[in-house]
């Protein structure tokens, strides 16, 4: 039997470098167009700027230092499968429980920002129903196959670059440092308590910049040639990302009084209102384009929470019904629908809206961010740990400046995750929660997991 058959739980190797950087760069490129935003509301825009390097910092030394595990254990399943080797299943479970509850939050808070994109040309539509509609369409497109998927995603994420640039060209005429700078500190003081609470208040919506880049390790067993083309895609693709972050983030900040952008789904075409006005082709062709970075973050996401869910059934830590694969397409389209079934459920919560005194939109990156913070935290020690006690292990990339690069991005991640912890009392208690539902399942499934079929990539 083919080990590409849909029979045998392996996924196909179709994907080069530059499509596996377009999938880098597209789980994340929504988080240029919206999200951010709301960390001016806390800190202010020269706050929220330091809080924005401080993320960039461990963005980049955390890639550098993770694509030496996406090599050497070029895995579906990601920070699970190199967590589960590392320390075992219950390290895998924390790995794969946190990488879970970031890509499966994640979608729904993208899928709103596209309803609100929509909404801006089409008023008389709940924003709800494009996010639903957003889902219906791009998990069928993923259940279609990866070639197609990762065509598409290359092609939004190059339209959406565009845009950005676009972007930043058409409103720099009406930027100013004043207007960035204005009451740009929390508080009204630079660096006094209320400015530095707002600072570290403010670190879910930088992390918002750069969130889910790691989800192209998820790609690797469908990689042609991973020990080649995942260095590639990720060191080019976090530098990508920080200069767009930069960049966006300055030029919407100095046009008019940012403050009226700090708390919205759709900063960008908001700001580029103020210089062009508000019957401006720019504007229309902003928010009809700039829905493909949206789309782009979207689809790449749907496609890393499929993978991880079906690693993770493959592996017996959720039912093996998730890891069935399409008969026609070789995709996972039991674990598409099941990780949908979750985002369609969040997008109509609406009960959500008033909890912690957020936003929806909020609460859900929020919640996205804290998954993401605790696999970051357990991926770093992975690495040290798998130095230590696989020093033969192949290594084809290693990472640069050893051991100073994963310990500058640990302890990074443990300074983000304390003020994730302190901000958002409310929302790390139902994480907590939901991880120590998920820690039962895991304690009454033993006999799930000895039953899965092996993985020499899980164990030594």
């Amino acid at each position: 039997m083919s080990s590409n058959s849909p029979a045998s739980g392996h996924l196909k190797k179709v994907l080069g470098p530059f499509q596996l950087w377009g999938i880098a760069v597209g789980l994340v490129i929504s988080g240029e167009y919206f999200g951010w935003s709301y960390g001016w509301n806390t800190a202010g825009t020269l706050g929220f700027l330091v809080a924005t390097v401080l993320v960039a910092t461990m963005y980049t030394t955390f890639i550098f230092s993770f694509t030496e595990l996406s090599t050497a254990i070029p895995h579906a399943g990601g920070p699970f499968a190199y967590a589960r080797r590392a320390f075992g299943p219950t390290g895998g479970f924390v790995a794969g429980f946190a990488t879970l509850v970031e890509f499966v939050f994640a979608p729904p808070a993208i899928a709103l920002a596209i309803g609100a994109y929509l909404n801006v040309q089409f008023p008389g539509v709940n924003p709800k129903h494009f996010a639903l509609g957003a889902y219906v369409v791009f998990i069928a497109l993923n259940w279609a196959g990866v070639g197609i998927a990762a065509a598409f995603e290359l092609f939004v994420t190059l339209l959406a670059i565009f845009e950005l640039l676009m972007f930043m060209g058409v409103v720099a005429p009406g930027w100013s440092w004043a207007n960035f700078t204005a009451h740009g500190w929390a508080g009204g003081e630079v660096l006094n308590g209320t400015a530095i609470s707002g600072i570290f208040a403010s670190i879910p919506f930088a992390i918002w910049f750069f969130l889910a880049i790691e989800g192209a390790a998820m790609a690797a067993e469908e990689a042609k040639d991973p020990h080649r083309t995942i260095p590639i895609a990720y060191t080019t693709g976090i530098v990508t990302l920080v200069l767009l972050a930069f960049g966006v983030m300055i030029f919407a900040g100095g046009v008019g009084d940012w403050r009226t952008l700090a708390n919205i789904n759709d900063p960008l075409p908001q700001a580029m209102k103020v210089v062009v006005g508000e019957h401006s082709g720019w504007l229309h062709m902003l928010v009809w384009i700039g829905l493909f970075g949206l789309v782009a973050s979207f689809h790449g996401i749907i496609m890393g929470y499929s993978r991880q869910i079906f690693a993770l059934a493959r592996a017996g830590y959720l039912p093996a019904y998730f890891a069935g694969l399409s008969p026609r397409f070789n995709t996972p389209h039991r674990a598409l629908l099941a990780g949908g079934a979750i985002g369609v459920v969040a997008i109509f919560s609406d009960e959500l809206v008033k909890f912690g005194g957020q936003t929806l939109t909020a609460n859900i990156v929020t919640m996205a961010v804290l998954g993401a913070i605790v696999m970051y935290l357990i991926s770093m020690a992975a690495l040290f740990k798998l130095r230590r006690s696989e020093p033969n292990l192949l290594r084809t990339y290693r990472a640069p400046f050893y051991p100073l690069f994963p310990a500058i991005a640990f302890v990074l991640g443990l300074v983000c995750l304390g003020a994730m912890v302190w901000f958002n009392t409310l929302l790390t208690m139902l994480f907590l929660v939901l991880m120590v539902l998920a820690y039962g399942y895991f304690l009454a499934t033993a006999a799930q997991r000895k039953a899965a079929a092996p993985d020499d990539m899980l164990s030594a």
